[in-house]
Formats: C-alpha cells, structure tokens, sequence
C-alpha cells in the first residue's frame, strides 16, 4: 500500500472518528484477555470521571486491522488510541529500539522501573515527535521460543523459520540464532504453523495458550528473550484536544488501569502455563540463556551503536 494511499485511508477514517464524536480505541487482543479487561476500565474510568465528557469505544481482537497496521493509523491519528507494543514502532521512533534489545530488561519489575523514571521521560519525548504520546505500561510477559519439534537448546533453534514482529530488531535477534526470520500479522500465526510457513514463533505465556498456538507448537523452551513494552497510547492529535484538567484525568485512569492489569496478568500466566502444561506440552526451562545472549552482538553493534540509543542502553544498564 502506497503512502497516498495510506493517507487517504487514515484521512478518512479521521473524519468518521469525528463524526462519530467517540474516541476508537485498538486492541489486539480477545476481550477475556488480562489487556482488554484493563482497557475496558479504562473506557469506564475516563466516561465516569469526565461526566461523559469524553467518549470511547474499544475494538477488541484487531477488529480495526492487525498490529502494524493500526500503529500506523495511531501515527496518522486514524486511530485514537489503544494498547500497542512498541516493536512495530521501532522502525519510526529508534529510540524505542533500545527496549526491544534481546536480554536487555532484568525482568519485568525492572522494566517498569526503567519506563517510570527519567528514561521512560526521555522516550516518551521521542514518540511525541511521531504523534504518539504513551500513559501507561501493562505486563506484556517475557517471550520465548515454541515450535513444532523439540527445542532443548540454542543448537534447535537454528535452521528453523520462526515468526516475529515487524521489526528489525526482532528478524535481526533470529538470524544471529542461526534461524529464518519471518514477520507475520499475529493473527496468521496459527495457520501458518499448522500449514508449514513457519516451524514456530516467540510469545509469552498467555498469547501462546490464548491463541492455541500450543496445539501446533507444543514445544516451548523459556528463554525470556525479551520484555517488550506494552501499553496504553493515544495519538497526539487526539490528546492535544483535551484539556490539561481532562489529560490529568486520563493519565490517572491509565495509570490505575495499568495496575490492574498487572494483577490480572500475574493471575493470567499461571492459568496459561497450567492450560498448556495440561495439554501435554513440552517444556524446557532452566536453561542457561548466555548461550543465546552470547550470540546478540551482532544485533547491539546494528541497533545500539547510535550515540542516542548508546546512550540509554547505558542508562538502562545502569538502573538497579
């Protein structure tokens, strides 16, 4: 799809939002899921606390188009807001590069420490500049690899096509494994296992059972490659028409939201990891993963030798 294309689409797409005079709001996920549940708080929070004043409509499921898709209408402001990872937007805002890098968070508590600070401050400054203005982070859970033959090492991970997220980062991460790379709309992942596209994909807990992903993967080995930032995201041109009381207002409903949701996702992962453990899925766990850190250079000297992302990689590093 061409940029005037693109552009024709999000213009009117804008027009029907304001006809509308309702916020749409995106969401990738099924409505039971821990982020969707928040995102309805959310809506529920900001409508009661603005006395109405601010109207929004949650599409669940990718009902607005699939993930790289959407955060472009976010960008054009075709879309409101949502809940987005920030992967697809690594290739417009470089500095969200940095919190895709493969082992860079300690852990998820880490992650959020890191996003809260004076870091958070500084990205959050760069995704204004692509019309993105980020409230809050939910738990997105760690990714690991699933396939559909046993992976018992870094060794069986090679050779294999995995799908991942349009990101540079993310093809980049495979391939220093020896892998084949394959970026996919999230919705095509089933399919496209079952019918051979690829042997596997990398997910956390909850995404890999929600999707029965483990019905044709069931081999998932835990390497926590990485904790990809997750959260709530309004297009700039929409947040600019609130007022400084009603920002306030949508940023404390977030920021509330986004605890809740942490709540439900901890409930959330150990209900998955029961579901597919259930179901006889093969697990491997407690493996040493300096074997596949080891094998990342490549990627940090691609995506972290920019002096700006340097930069805060060091101060990622450098935060307890």
């Amino acid at each position: 799809m061409n940029k005037i294309l693109k552009f024709s689409i999000a213009a009117a797409l804008v027009a029907g939002t304001a006809q509308a005079q309702e916020l749409r709001g995106w969401n990738t996920h099924v409505p039971d899921y821990p982020v969707s549940i928040a995102l309805d708080r959310f809506v529920e929070m900001v409508e009661e606390r603005t006395d109405g004043r601010i109207q929004m409509q949650n599409y669940h499921g990718a009902t607005l188009g699939e993930g790289e898709f959407a955060t472009e209408q976010l960008q054009f402001g075709a879309l409101d807001y949502g809940v987005f990872s920030t992967a697809p937007m690594v290739n417009t805002v470089k500095e969200l590069g940095v919190t895709s890098l493969p082992y860079v968070f300690k852990d998820p508590e880490h992650q959020y420490r890191v996003l809260e600070g004076p870091i958070g401050e500084d990205i959050a400054a760069a995704m204004g500049e692509a019309n993105m203005v980020p409230l809050s982070w939910f738990a997105s859970g760690s990714r690991s690899f699933y396939a559909n033959a046993p992976l018992n090492s870094v060794e069986d991970i090679a050779g294999k096509k995995f799908r991942v997220q349009n990101s540079d980062i993310n093809v980049a991460m495979v391939e220093a494994l020896g892998a084949n790379a394959t970026p996919l709309p999230f919705g095509e992942v089933y399919t496209s296992i079952q019918s051979g596209v690829v042997d596997g994909a990398e997910n956390n807990w909850p995404s890999y059972e929600s999707t029965g992903h483990f019905e044709v993967a069931p081999y998932y080995i835990i390497d926590n490659h990485t904790i990809v930032p997750e959260g709530i995201i309004f297009a700039k041109t929409t947040w600019d028409k609130f007022s400084p009381e009603d920002q306030a207002i949508v940023r404390a409903a977030a920021q509330e939201a986004a605890i809740y949701q942490r709540e439900l996702w901890a409930a959330r992962e150990t209900k998955s990891r029961e579901i597919v453990e259930a179901a006889g899925v093969t697990i491997v766990e407690g493996i040493d993963t300096t074997t596949f850190a080891e094998k990342m250079g490549p990627v940090y000297e691609q995506f972290a030798s920019d002096p700006v992302v340097a930069d805060l990689l060091k101060r990622i590093q450098a935060t307890e």
